[in-house]
């Protein structure tokens, strides 16, 4: 039964088990779209400084250097919106991203009163994590009005979303900090694909001025260096916000000893201070979107039109009954391998995701395969 008594659900990629060996044989082999893990190097000037900090012999300290929570705010303030002129918020590096989601419910002392709301259509672990600590997850409709939400201790956002690519705007921001002020619930922001924005001019951040009107109390903003600066091997993100709520996180990662290496911290700093980079790495991912969605005009699936941002197209086959395990599975047929919609959620079983972070040689490949295939039972539908 495992640790959690059968609590937590299987680890959906195992499942594709069978389509990645199909895919592989393939003559001209498989092109794995699946898992968003970068395929571009880290930027000259981070490696640089995580060489030149690399004589760390020393425990690095839990809530990160002086100048790296200096370099956070900084950048909150320069590219997320944050007033510089209103109160400070906490901040705290953290070993990536994905630790903090699965542990953040446990560490902010929910249980089995609590309960965990997150988008219907998510990335698995903020189920994941309230499950860890004994909380109930909710999904929600986040797009919906929030005063028809039932009462939650902690709501999850994630904006641009995963894998859907919705963005939330100031005012669905507006509303549901409101509404979180009026019920109590802390809200934490899964903001990792803020700056990788394709059909709208921003993807707003809940510590942004026009949000949050001053008032930090109740709000972490998580964010993660992969995407954008192509830091997914370095495991560096960070979480900002309430002070209130910061400081107690800091506190019990360090009884756990959750500690971001120094030579990572540095990388940070410089990743944090430099914006050319982050521009060369959208400029890359815009465009491989154009060349899939070149490539997918004649298969039959179509983008979802609120699709406008993050790392991903998020596809359906609106003129058939094909379900996203299905469409999978007919791709698996060229040798290209996407994940079905079901990871992400009961309501997105009609979908697939298919991930912008393949070299460049793939994504033309797969691009290529593409405009010579149509789905079966599926008509040809303009993206």
């Amino acid at each position: 039964m495992g640790l959690y008594g059968g609590a937590l659900p299987d680890f959906p990629w195992d499942s594709l088990a069978e389509v990645r060996q199909r895919a592989a044989s393939y003559p001209a082999g498989a092109v794995d779209l699946t898992i968003g893990s970068p395929a571009d190097p880290v930027p000259e000037v981070i490696r640089s400084a995580f060489t030149t900090a690399a004589d760390a012999h020393g425990y690095p300290g839990n809530v990160g250097t002086a100048r790296l929570r200096e370099e956070i705010v900084s950048w909150l303030i320069r590219r997320r919106g944050l007033d510089a002129n209103g109160p400070q918020p906490g901040v705290l590096p953290t070993i990536g991203s994905k630790e903090l989601i699965a542990l953040l419910p446990a560490f902010l002392g929910l249980g089995a009163p609590d309960t965990v709301g997150y988008p219907a259509v998510a990335y698995p672990t903020y189920d994941v994590g309230a499950r860890l600590a004994g909380a109930t997850p909710v999904p929600i409709d986040i797009e919906s009005d929030p005063h028809t939400w039932p009462k939650l201790s902690l709501l999850w956002l994630n904006s641009p979303g995963n894998p859907d690519g919705h963005v939330l705007d100031m005012d669905q921001l507006r509303r549901i900090r409101q509404w979180a002020k009026g019920t109590g619930t802390v809200i934490a922001s899964d903001e990792c694909y803020g700056e990788l924005v394709w059909d709208v001019a921003q993807a707003p951040s809940i510590l942004d001025a026009g949000v949050c009107e001053g008032d930090l109390r109740g709000l972490l903003c998580v964010y993660s260096l992969s995407k954008q600066s192509n830091l997914a091997g370095y495991r560096a993100a960070f979480v900002a916000g309430d002070p209130s709520l910061i400081g107690p996180l800091a506190e019990v990662r360090k009884h756990a000893g959750f500690m971001v290496p120094g030579p990572v911290q540095a990388a940070m700093v410089a990743a944090l201070a430099d914006d050319a980079h982050v521009e060369r790495q959208r400029a890359r991912y815009a465009r491989r979107r154009e060349a899939l969605l070149e490539g997918f005009i004649h298969t039959g699936l179509v983008n979802d039109p609120k699709s406008v941002a993050g790392l991903y197209l998020w596809l359906s086959a609106p003129r058939s009954s094909l379900t996203g395990r299905q469409i999978v599975s007919a791709l698996a047929d060229i040798g290209i391998i996407a994940t079905p919609g079901d990871f992400y959620g009961e309501v997105s079983a009609g979908y697939i995701r298919v991930s912008l972070t393949a070299p460049d040689s793939d994504i033309a490949q797969a691009a290529e395969r593409l405009a010579q295939f149509r789905l079966p039972g599926a008509s040809e539908a303009k993206l």
